[in-house]
C-alpha cells in the first residue's frame, strides 16, 4: 500500500537529543561531565508534547542520531538511554519513531560490539521503508567515518545500499530521501573536511552514487546547528539539536512537507511550534491533493 503516491503529506526531523551534553558542554569536560540530563529531558517532552499535538498528524518522527551523550562504555550511558525511552515512550501511538544511529550511539570508531548494542536498543543501524510512494533511506554515517574496526560491516552496509538505490532507480518513486547522523557537507560539496562533516573523497562518491540514483535530499543532524547547500539537485538539510545547541539556534526540529513535485521543510523552535503548530503556508500545501 505504502508503494502509491496518496497525496501531499509530512514528517517531523529532530537529531541530537544527546542527553547529557549540555552539563558536559557547559562543565567543559565531554568526556566525564554527562552526569546530569534533567534539561534534555525537559525539552524532548517539550517536542513529543508539541508533536502529539500537530494536526494533522506527521507521519513518522525520526531522530537523526546522538540520541544520548554517553559513549558505548561510559557511566551514565544506560540511565541516559533508559530516560530517553520514557520520554519517548509519550509519542502518539499513531507517529511511527524512526532513529538513526549517531557517533555517540555507537562511538567514533564503531565496532561489531558496539554497533549490535545499539540495535538490540534502537533497532537496525540501516534499513529502508516506504510512505506514500515515497523510499526512505536510514543509513549508520559512522561506517562512512571511521570503519577501521568492522570493515566487513561497512561493506555490507555499502552493498545493501547499492541495491536499495538500484530500486530507487527503478521503482519510480515519488522522491527518495536519506538520513544520516553526519552531514556529507554542511554549505558547499567541495568544503574541507572536519569533524562535522565527511572526508572528500568518501563524500564525493557518495554524493555521485546518491545523485544518479536520484535521491532528493539528505537529512542529518551532528552539527547542532543550522546549516544545508546543494549538490545537482541533490538537498543537503543539516537540522539543529533537540538538547544543547553550539550556535545562535534554538532547541527546535525541522518540519518536512513532501508534494508531488517537491521537499519543502521549515525548522522550529521547540517553543514555537508548542504554541503555534505548523504554519498555514505548510499547512495548505498538504490540503492540495494531488
Amino acid at each position: 500500500d505504502e508503494y502509491q503516491w496518496k497525496g501531499p503529506f509530512y514528517f517531523i526531523q529532530g537529531a541530537d537529543p544527546q542527553f547529557g551534553l549540555m552539563k558536559a558542554w557547559a562543565v567543559g569536560d565531554t568526556n566525564n561531565g554527562d552526569d546530569e540530563w534533567g534539561e534534555e529531558i525537559k525539552l524532548s517532552e517539550q517536542a513529543v508534547q508539541a508533536i502529539n499535538k500537530l494536526s494533522p498528524k506527521p507521519k513518522f518522527f525520526v531522530l537523526c542520531g546522538d540520541l544520548i551523550h554517553g559513549m558505548p562504555g561510559t557511566q551514565w550511558r544506560q540511565s541516559q538511554e533508559q530516560d530517553l525511552k520514557n520520554v519517548l515512550k509519550n509519542t502518539a501511538q499513531d507517529i511511527p519513531l524512526v532513529f538513526v544511529s549517531g557517533n555517540h550511539d555507537i562511538g567514533n570508531t564503531p565496532t561489531r560490539e558496539t554497533i549490535d548494542n545499539y540495535c538490540r536498543s534502537w533497532g537496525d543501524d540501516y534499513f529502508s521503508f516506504w510512505v506514500g510512494g515515497v523510499f526512505f533511506l536510514v543509513l549508520n554515517s559512522q561506517l562512512f567515518f571511521d570503519s577501521s574496526q568492522c570493515p566487513e560491516l561497512k561493506r555490507a552496509q555499502d552493498v545493501w545500499l547499492n541495491e536499495q538505490l538500484a530500486v530507487a532507480e527503478k521503482q519510480k518513486c515519488k522522491h527518495a530521501v536519506v538520513f544520516q547522523h553526519i552531514p556529507l557537507f554542511l554549505r558547499n560539496s567541495d568544503e574541507d573536511h572536519d569533524y562535522f562533516n565527511l572526508e572528500k573523497s568518501v563524500r564525493q562518491e557518495i554524493l555521485e552514487k546518491f545523485h544518479k540514483a536520484g535521491i532528493k535530499a539528505v537529512f542529518s543532524g551532528h552539527y547542532h546547528r543550522n546549516a544545508g547547500g546543494s549538490y545537482r539537485g541533490l538537498e543537503m538539510v543539516v537540522s539543529s539539536a533537540i538538547g544543547c545547541q553550539l550556535g545562535e539556534d534554538t532547541h527546535g526540529v525541522r518540519v518536512v512537507v513532501v508534494t508531488d513535485e517537491k521537499i519543502v521543510h521549515r525548522y522550529y523552535s521547540l517553543d514555537e511550534l508548542s504554541s503555534q503548530g505548523v504554519e498555514k503556508e505548510l499547512l495548505d500545501m498538504l490540503a492540495k491533493q494531488s
